[in-house]
């Protein structure tokens, strides 16, 4: 038996040694808080490696004080590497140690795409996170907008940080301790006896405490940064949102009426400019490719559509059918991606420019459009496209080489066009083609005197006229295709000397000269060129094409250069009416 004697309170009890005592001390803090194992003091080191690693700013110098400040660098892309190894480090540690995961149901509520960043109740750290945590009182921009955390996010960011220097301090410890033992080659849990409070390394409860601390506030910023994402995501989203709906208000009323009944309507119209408006603040935000305009109205989508219906009543304006056909289409290729993208709508980036597919029929309309709104919507200026557009047809029967031209997009094309264009307006500058001229040239026409022409009405406004250089260019013309009229052998002064003067002009403009022998020479057609002249005249002649063909060729490059970016639309624009083949990119697959 084992008998319990009571103590003898009165006895004092035997000292006890003090190398026991510091033992029992020892004992008591492995019970109380175990040291690291070697895999858990070995992610403790690597994660204060990483976290000494971490880059700052140019206003810091310290890393606890950098990260308490807000100044840890996380712009940089070596700053941006540094924070994702800490957080990796991070994670792993808190894997190491055992620490108890802060709850993260909240993400069921998140949106699909952030579901799939976040995809359970794992830790997932991240350091565009972190980044935001570093600087929430900076703005987000998109779409142009501004947006700002809220108040409560941006105080969870703040506790986060705070966490963080805390943990900071504590590896800051551990790297101290982890040096001065290292020099004096023992153990770091083996030295705490013999260090100060502030090198001695912190306790395993320490560290577990505040990587739990970590995680608590993570999850909370976490949860109210993404929430706040997901708000600003869809208020940007409501740009293209607003646009499906008025699309499929429009669909609605084209389905309840018969296609015809319902656009004379003016419910129909209505809803029809409203879409054209939601497209065209659309364009403005989104379409980073050209020039984002959001002035093209739904004036131009009917301009077109009436050009389309008249088209087929005069032959001669192919143009006009050929550029409100592409403003029509469009306009359709931008419904059919409304149609589609209403079913994916999560899918749409809310930086509405990152979208491919949204820009491309962007892109497509505003170039259709703009073209629209310079020439369908002019009246004046289509019936002179038109007209130049017939005549040129007229000058490609007479030199093929033109038409080849056209259809090879050949680049000396475009050298050949403004001198046809300018000869076409010089042999009929009282023509419809001279209001083309007349918005590419504005400085060469002066106001007429006088408040108008009795055809025109009364008090109806006088067109600008030629005046200075271009009246003598005009005078120049005069004189040369009169000169080789009179000069023509066969029948000087005819109309058929006068047709041939302007099938030799136009020879001239597009197959230009070469200089053989110190002597310009046609390089057109056979070399008796001349010979339908009259022998005594032939080299006046000669000298009379080849004064004008230079003169002409000066005033090319002034119609190209003076305004390259309209000269360079209406030369487009040309080469499309010629040839009658579509610019407009083709849309087959869908991609949002």
């Amino acid at each position: 038996k084992i008998f319990r004697t009571q103590p003898d309170r009165n006895q004092r009890p035997a000292e006890i040694p003090v190398a026991a005592l510091e033992m029992l001390r020892r004992l008591r803090g492995s019970l109380v808080d175990c040291a690291p194992t070697g895999a858990e003091a070995a992610a403790i080191d690597r994660l204060a490696s990483c976290h000494e690693a971490l880059l700052l700013q140019p206003a810091g110098d310290d890393a606890l004080e950098a990260i308490a400040a807000g100044l840890l660098d996380v712009q940089s892309e070596a700053g941006q590497r540094a924070c994702a190894a800490f957080l990796a480090a991070l994670e792993a540690t808190a894997e190491a140690l055992r620490i108890e995961i802060a709850p993260r149901s909240y993400r069921s509520g998140f949106s699909v795409n952030y579901r799939a960043l976040f995809p359970d109740g794992a830790r997932h750290y991240r350091a565009d996170v972190l980044e935001v945590s570093v600087d929430s009182q900076s703005a987000i921009w998109v779409n142009g907008d501004k947006f700002e955390l809220c108040a409560e996010a941006v105080q969870c960011a703040e506790e986060l940080q705070r966490s963080l220097a805390d943990l900071g301090t504590l590896l800051a410890r551990w790297r101290a301790s982890s040096t001065a033992a290292a020099q004096a080659g023992m153990d770091v849990w083996c030295r705490q006896a013999e260090v100060t409070e502030h090198t001695s390394p912190p306790s395993r409860s320490e560290l577990a405490n505040s990587l739990f601390a970590v995680d608590k506030a993570w999850a909370g910023f976490e949860h109210r940064y993404i929430a706040n994402l997901i708000m600003i995501e869809d208020q940007a989203r409501q740009l293209i949102c607003k646009a499906v709906e008025a699309e499929q208000r429009l669909r609605q009323l084209e389905a309840s009426k018969g296609a015809t009944s319902t656009q004379n309507s003016s419910g129909y119209c209505d809803a029809q400019r409203g879409l054209v408006a939601c497209i065209a603040r659309l364009n403005s935000v989104a379409n980073c490719r050209r020039k984002g305009r959001d002035d093209l109205s739904g004036d131009i989508l009917e301009s077109a559509i009436v050009a389309l219906q008249g088209s087929h009543e005069v032959g001669s304006r192919r143009a006009a059918q050929v550029l409100a056909g592409d403003i029509v289409g469009a306009f359709g290729a931008i419904r059919e991606y409304l149609r589609q993208v209403k079913s994916c709508l999560e899918r749409v980036d809310p930086h509405l420019c990152n979208n491919s597919g949204l820009v491309a029929r962007l892109v497509d309309w505003e170039e259709s459009w703009e073209v629209g709104g310079r020439y369908v919507q002019n009246e004046h200026l289509l019936d002179a496209l038109c007209a130049l557009v017939a005549k040129l047809q007229t000058v490609q029967q007479l030199t093929p080489r033109l038409a080849s031209m056209c259809e090879e997009c050949d680049v000396e094309l475009f050298l050949v066009l403004p001198r046809v264009t300018l000869l076409c307006f010089l042999a009929d500058t009282s023509g419809k083609q001279a209001e083309l001229v007349r918005s590419l040239l504005p400085h060469r026409f002066a106001a007429a005197s006088g408040g108008g022409s009795a055809c025109s009405g009364k008090g109806a406004k006088a067109q600008p006229e030629p005046h200075g250089e271009l009246r003598r260019l005009m005078e120049q013309f005069q004189r040369t295709t009169e000169l080789l009229a009179d000069a023509d052998s066969c029948a000087p002064g005819s109309q058929q000397a006068a047709d041939s003067v302007w099938e030799l002009l136009v020879r001239r403009a597009v197959d230009g000269t070469a200089t053989v022998g110190g002597n310009t020479a046609a390089v057109f057609g056979s070399s008796d060129a001349f010979e339908c002249f009259a022998p005594a005249r032939r080299a006046e002649a000669r000298r009379a094409v080849d004064n004008f063909g230079l003169e002409l060729e000066r005033w090319s490059l002034e119609l190209q250069r003076h305004c390259p970016e309209d000269w360079n639309q209406c030369s487009a624009v040309l080469v499309q009416c010629l040839t009658g083949a579509s610019k407009r990119q083709k849309f087959v697959k869908f991609q949002v």
